[in-house]
């Protein structure tokens, strides 16, 4: 229900009259019509508030726009408004409490019904195994945390990426949350995927949006998983998982970061136990926040040399994603071609495996395919011709592709595949 009355928003009512100063002092006069599109703020909420300014004569009225009216501040209003300016710069939505978001969260908890068939779906643009859908969907449908590990370029961050599409509903997300009579943003554009929806009850404080999905790699710091105060504006900025909420969260390249894994295990141990994050404001005071999302650990390196087993114990399920078989290399490749449309000479799948069990790690990944189709593209664009996977090509592009390096003290030459994260 949208809030027609200032109790019912659920913040301090001093916060909702400094969003109101200092929207004036910025554009220097408004419309109540104005109010209402910036500050997600209901009419009969913005009159009272009016109203009130009118009666403590810190705004003057200019005129009329139709039925609204134009006003500007007074000078007692442009002193208050300089003064609550200084303190915090934020103009935008209104917050909802900290307690309606953690109440929302719980409720917008993921649930989801799988099948091998509708996974299968999920992931139709990848070549999985019967085997590996099979791991994967009882992991997804607990919504618990996941551990995708194995060598690298086997598809373990595009499987990562694929999750999102098991869901086929919508969440409320709130531009700005109030804790203490601080604001901290939440809504971020480029994370959160608004859509086309239309509800005259439903309160313009929170915005429709896609279940998130946010990728971080080597650049996760520790500050990346705490409140960010902006300077610029005085507004505390939420950290990823945070944004998170109620979609997912992968950690790519897990044990690579910036942030040591240990440091980030220790921080992540109770929220994956409980469900449940602390954070921080500037003040010190700590304040508890939803962690209602799955976080998907990817890595190539060995689970047990990244985390002790307390640890382990409380991420559900691990997934190891192997090499790729001959069949699953050649389908991958089929696809390729496919996708791409491009002509192929009879046996070059047969041909580029061959290739590249001699001059990679006697292993197939499931990367070799595009990787290679890529490099035999650009052979074809520098030389001015069309792009055909023939032999001739893929001996060219895999001598691009594997790192040739001689071993002390002999003659003999070994290849292995460039490293590639995936």
């Amino acid at each position: 229900m949208i809030p027609d009355r200032l109790e019912d928003l659920g913040i301090p009512r001093a916060l909702v009259s400094d969003l109101v100063l200092r929207y004036l002092w910025l554009h220097g006069a408004g419309t109540l019509a104005a109010l209402h599109d910036t500050l997600k703020l209901s009419f009969p909420v913005l009159e009272t508030v009016f109203h009130k300014f009118r009666h403590q004569q810190l705004i003057e009225v200019k005129g009329m726009l139709g039925n609204d009216y134009s006003f500007a501040l007074a000078a007692p209003g442009r002193t208050l408004a300089s003064g609550r300016n200084d303190v915090c710069q934020y103009v935008g939505p209104a917050p909802v409490s900290i307690q309606q978001y953690q109440k929302v969260v719980k409720a917008q908890a993921a649930h989801v019904k799988l099948s091998r068939e509708s996974l299968r779906k999920a992931f139709d643009d990848l070549v999985l195994p019967d085997g590996l859908l099979d791991q994967l969907g009882p992991s997804l449908i607990g919504h618990q945390s996941l551990f995708l590990y194995g060598g690298t370029g086997n598809g373990k961050t595009s499987i990562a990426e694929r999750i999102l599409r098991i869901y086929h509903d919508v969440v409320l997300v709130p531009y700005a949350v109030e804790v203490d009579g601080h604001i901290i943003a939440l809504f971020d554009p480029v994370v959160h995927k608004r859509v086309p929806f239309h509800d005259d009850l439903l309160d313009p404080r929170w915005a429709v949006c896609e279940r998130p999905c946010i990728t971080v790699g080597g650049e996760l710091s520790a500050a990346m998983l705490e409140l960010r105060l902006d300077e610029a504006n005085r507004v505390f900025v939420s950290p990823c998982q945070m944004k998170a909420n109620n979609g997912i969260l992968i950690v790519d390249d897990f044990g690579r970061q910036m942030l040591s894994p240990r440091e980030l295990l220790n921080r992540w141990i109770v929220p994956l136990d409980r469900r449940v994050d602390y954070l921080t404001l500037a003040s010190g005071m700590k304040f508890q926040v939803p962690f209602e999302l799955m976080v998907v650990f990817s890595t190539n390196l060995d689970p047990n040399d990244l985390a002790d087993e307390a640890f382990l114990r409380r991420i559900q399920t691990k997934i190891m994603v192997e090499e790729v078989s001959d069949d699953i290399f050649d389908r991958i490749f089929q696809r390729v071609m496919q996708n791409n449309q491009v002509s192929s000479e009879p046996g070059c799948d047969e041909y580029l495996r061959e290739r590249c069990l001699a001059l990679g790690s006697g292993l197939l990944r499931a990367c070799y395919p595009l990787d290679i189709y890529k490099l035999i593209r650009a052979i074809g664009e520098y030389e001015g011709r069309p792009v055909r996977m023939t032999r001739q090509n893929i001996d060219r592009a895999v001598g691009l592709y594997f790192a040739k390096t001689k071993m002390s003290g002999s003659t003999e030459t070994t290849s292995r595949s460039t490293d590639r994260h995936r």
